[in-house]
């Protein structure tokens, strides 16, 4: 996991793909953080990603670096808890202008049963899950 989250991080934008009824969406996302052993990444609920992943929680996160890609698939889970969200914003200061632990806005969720592909056009995948 801390693999996944490295590539993550040094990639600086992944895209995160949900469904919204019949047609997939992608969009970028930067949030990866680890939480008491778990990926979490961070969104708004007034967001329809937010509404796409609560009727439909399986995603798929792709990220690339160099010539090489990460594709991260898996079923994201909420964590109300303020603690986790205080974390995600600790550890992504830029967001406090945005958004608060507090606020009714803000939510995490965390990877669960992820599988993530590591790849590229010279090497065979190598496969991680948590």
């Amino acid at each position: 996991m801390e693999r996944v989250v490295n590539y993550l991080k040094e990639a600086g934008i992944y895209y995160l793909a949900t469904i919204d009824g019949d047609q997939a969406r992608v969009r970028p996302f930067g949030t990866a953080h680890i939480f008491e052993g778990k990926l979490y990444i961070q969104t708004g609920k007034v967001k329809d990603v937010s509404k796409q992943i609560h009727a439909n929680p399986k995603v798929e996160i792709c990220a690339c670096k160099g010539g090489d890609w990460l594709r991260v698939a898996g079923t994201l889970v909420e964590d109300p808890r303020i603690e986790a969200k205080k974390s995600m914003l600790d550890a992504y200061p830029s967001l406090q202008a945005m958004y608060s632990a507090e606020d009714e806005n803000t939510e995490v969720f965390y990877l669960k049963d992820a599988v993530a592909t590591f790849s590229s056009f010279t090497q065979e995948p190598t496969v991680v899950t948590f």
